[in-house]
Parts: structure tokens; C-alpha cells; sequence
């Protein structure tokens, strides 16, 4: 067997070549990576998309189970899918209840982690949670949704003949503006009469051309005596 030549310092091996499995295989990664690659996030993909984050003070509405309707506020998040919470104002107890029951809101309360219920009420009252509630258009909506769900039919009959009288009202009026719009479409002003020049200053007539004057006839010499 022949003994391999000493090679100087500093030199490298050539790599072998790549197999043609091997080849195939770097082309589809660098596809793949050109393709679905993290791109550099411009300006506008780094603006945050969501407002509400399960935070601590966060108050939420409690959207189904034994306490539907009422707002609490998260004191302590347990896991992934629990929050330790209470409601001082809103007759809720505080209890762990999961993520899935819950729809944040905007308001958030400044109060310490995992504060007692006394400094949770403190800052309810301070911020009058209940009264912002009352005045958003989310809590007017549920407010009207329960009206409209304890109507008896004579409530329903009511609303019917209500809504008939008013697109009545409103037929008419619209009706009443088309006949005006129309009359002023007919009538946009008087037109002249045709075959009359428009009033005005009469045209001054030009001035008659002077006849030429005919050379006097000779006197007849008298006749001699």
C-alpha cells in the first residue's frame, strides 16, 4: 500500500464532492428558506396589532356560566388557561376561572400583585368602573339583547305598528322634497320670446346719405330790346 505524501502546513484538504442525493436535497432547503424565510419586519408589520393582554388589574366580562354578565378583575394568572379574579362590586367572590369564559375589556385598575379585596374595591370605586361600563356601546347592546328577549307579543305588535308609522312619516316626507325638487327642475327661469330682440337700448340708425347737388341751369339772356 502506498504511504500517503507529508503535506505543508496551512494547506487544506479539497472537500470531495458533493453526491447528486446530496445536491438535490441543499437545493430544496435553500427554496424552502427563500421561501418561507423570516423576512426583516418593516415598520408597519412592527406596529402591535392587539390592545387587550391578560394583565394584572385587567377587568373582563364574564361571558357564560353561574356568573354570566358581570365584570371582575384579574388579580393573579395561574397557567396558561387560569386567572385568579374578583369582582368586590359585582358580586362575584374571588375564585380561579378560566380564560375561555372571559372577554377583556379596556379598563384596567393599577393595583399590586395579588392584592387583597379591600384594595381591589378601593381602586374600583376610584376609577367607577361601573358607570364607564354602563355607558359603552358593547354593555348597551347586551342591555338591549334582554329587552328584546322579555317581550311578550303584544310588546312585539306594538313595535311592528310603531316602525310602520314611522316609514310612513318618512315616505311622505321624501316624497314631499321629490315634488319640490321636480317643480324647480321645470321651471330654472324664462326663456325670451323668439322672433324679439332682448330689451335693451334701441340701435341708433345710421345716418342717410346726402344726395348730390345738381349744377344751377344758366339764366336765359334776356332778349335784347
Amino acid at each position: 500500500m502506498r504511504a500517503a505524501e507529508p503535506r505543508p502546513r496551512g494547506t487544506r484538504v479539497p472537500a470531495a464532492a458533493p453526491s447528486r442525493p446530496a445536491q438535490a436535497q441543499r437545493r430544496r432547503l435553500g427554496g424552502f428558506r427563500a421561501r418561507w424565510g423570516r423576512p426583516a419586519l418593516s415598520a408597519a408589520a412592527a406596529i402591535m396589532v392587539f390592545k387587550r393582554f391578560v394583565e394584572i388589574g385587567r377587568v373582563a366580562f364574564i361571558s357564560f356560566g353561574p356568573h354570566a354578565g358581570k365584570l371582575v378583575a384579574i388579580v393573579d394568572v395561574i397557567d396558561q388557561n387560569r386567572a385568579l379574579v374578583d369582582g368586590p362590586c359585582s358580586g362575584v367572590r374571588r375564585q380561579a376561572m378560566p380564560f375561555k369564559c372571559m372577554q377583556l375589556t379596556d379598563f384596567v385598575l393599577k393595583f399590586p400583585h395579588s392584592a387583597r379585596q379591600k384594595c381591589v374595591r378601593l381602586a374600583w370605586e376610584k376609577e367607577n368602573i361601573n358607570e364607564k361600563w354602563s355607558a359603552t356601546r358593547w354593555a348597551k347592546k347586551i342591555e338591549a339583547r334582554e329587552k328584546k328577549a322579555k317581550m311578550t307579543d303584544f310588546d312585539r305588535y306594538k313595535v311592528m305598528k310603531a316602525k310602520k308609522m314611522r316609514n310612513r312619516i318618512i315616505k311622505h316626507e321624501m316624497k314631499k322634497l321629490q315634488r319640490i325638487a321636480a317643480k324647480k327642475a321645470k321651471k330654472p327661469g324664462k326663456p325670451g320670446k323668439a322672433g324679439k330682440a332682448p330689451k335693451g337700448k334701441k340701435p341708433e340708425k345710421a345716418p342717410k346719405a346726402k344726395k348730390p347737388e345738381k349744377a344751377p341751369a344758366p339764366k336765359a339772356q334776356k332778349a335784347q330790346k
